[in-house]
C-alpha cells in the first residue's frame, strides 16, 4: 500500500502544485477509491500531504521574492482557516449521525463532483464571464471561509474552488492564482491539524503511511515548482481542465 501511496502522493502533488489545486482534491477521491481506509483517515492523509507541499511551495516563493499580494491572500487565508475548522466539524457530525460508516464517504464523493462539474463550467465559459476585483477584507474573509468550508468537509485541501473564485472574485489569471491558492490552502492546512490535534480527533492510521505521504507531498512540490515556472499560462489553463474533468469522473465511481 506504501507504493501506492507514494505514486498517488507524488504524482497528486506534482499536478496540484503546478495549478494550484493543491493535490488533495486528487489524493482523495483516488486513496477512497481503493477503500483501504476509513474517509476520515484518508482525509487527514491528504491533508498532512497537501501541508507539505504547499508549504515548500510558499517558503519556496518568499525566498524567491515573489509577489504573494498579502493584501488579498492574508484576508482569505483567515477565513479560509476559519472554514476550515467548521467544515471539520460538519464532518464530525454528518459522520456521527450515520451508523453507516461509507455514508460520509459517499456524501463527499457526490458533493466533490457536483461542484467540480460546476467549477468546469464556469472555467470552460470563463472568457465569457465579466471579472470582479475585490477589495473589501471583509469579503475576503468571508469568501475563505466558504472555500475552507467546502474543502476541509471534503477533505481535499483546497482545490478547484479556490482557482474560480480567485478568477472571478480577484480577476486573477490561472497561473497567478495558483500561487495564492497555495497559500491559501496552507493556512487553512495548519489550522485544521491543530485544530484535528487539539480536539484529539487524530483517526487511526500507520506511521508509514504518514511519513510516505509527506515526503510524496515535499517531493511533489518541488518538481512541481519548477514545472510551474516553466509552463506558460495556456499550457496550465489545459493541464485544469483535465484535472477537473478527471476529478468529475473518479467523484462519479466513488459515489457508487
Amino acid at each position: 500500500m506504501e507504493i501506492i501511496l507514494l505514486l498517488v502522493g507524488f504524482l497528486a502533488s506534482v499536478f496540484g502544485s503546478i495549478c494550484g489545486l493543491g493535490g488533495g482534491v486528487i489524493i482523495k477521491p483516488v486513496l477512497d477509491s481503493f477503500a483501504f481506509a476509513s474517509a476520515d483517515t484518508v482525509s487527514f492523509l491528504s491533508g498532512i500531504t497537501v501541508l507539505c507541499m504547499s508549504a515548500y511551495n510558499i517558503i519556496k516563493t518568499i525566498i524567491s521574492k515573489d509577489n504573494l499580494n498579502l493584501k488579498t491572500n492574508l484576508p482569505l487565508g483567515f477565513g479560509a482557516a476559519i472554514g476550515g475548522i467548521l467544515g471539520k466539524e460538519l464532518f464530525n457530525i454528518i459522520k456521527h449521525s450515520s451508523s453507516n460508516p461509507s455514508f460520509v464517504g459517499n456524501v463527499q464523493a457526490i458533493s466533490l463532483g457536483v461542484f467540480t462539474f460546476l467549477t468546469l463550467i464556469y472555467t470552460i465559459n470563463s472568457h465569457k464571464i465579466e471579472k470582479r476585483n475585490v477589495e473589501s477584507k471583509i469579503m475576503c474573509i468571508f469568501l475563505g471561509l466558504v472555500l475552507g468550508l467546502m474543502s476541509s468537509f471534503m477533505g481535499i485541501g483546497g482545490g478547484p474552488f479556490n482557482l474560480l473564485v480567485l478568477s472571478y472574485f480577484f480577476s486573477m489569471s490561472t497561473k497567478k492564482a495558483a500561487t495564492s491558492s497555495l497559500f491559501i490552502i496552507l493556512l487553512s492546512q495548519i489550522f485544521s491539524l491543530l485544530t484535528t490535534i487539539i480536539t484529539h480527533t487524530i483517526p487511526e492510521y500507520k506511521i508509514s503511511w504518514l511519513l510516505v505521504m509527506s515526503i510524496s507531498g515535499i517531493l511533489g512540490g518541488i518538481v512541481g515548482k519548477y514545472f510551474n515556472k516553466k509552463l506558460n499560462e495556456h499550457t496550465i489553463h489545459n493541464l485544469y481542465l483535465i484535472f477537473l474533468i478527471l476529478i468529475i469522473l473518479i467523484s462519479i465511481y466513488n459515489s457508487f
